[in-house]
């Protein structure tokens, strides 16, 4: 696969992640807060169900849009600024 091919398919998973309306009101939330916040907690505001939650938030990582880690059994996530700074320049300007 050549640089342009992974840059391109780079490209495709950050614009697919942020055009789903669910996983875009998971990005506007975790910018609001601007520290990293349970998954859980992510979903009780989203009213989301926590298997529709995981599909979203594996979906976001993937694509380097959130970071992610887990303590015990709950998964912490926050904001990969760096990503949107690379691929959307003034995002944050207009969300």
């Amino acid at each position: 696969m050549t640089k342009q091919e992974v840059t391109t398919k780079d490209n495709i998973a950050v614009f697919k992640a942020l055009a789903d309306p669910i996983r875009l009101e998971i990005v506007r939330y975790l910018n609001r807060l601007d520290h990293e916040v349970a998954c859980g907690e992510i979903g009780q505001a989203m009213q989301i169900s926590k298997t529709s939650g995981s599909y979203h938030f594996k979906i976001l990582q993937e694509a380097g849009l959130i970071t992610a880690h887990k303590v015990a059994r709950e998964k912490y996530v926050t904001l990969d600024r760096s990503t949107f700074d690379h691929y959307l320049t003034h995002f944050w300007q207009n969300l």
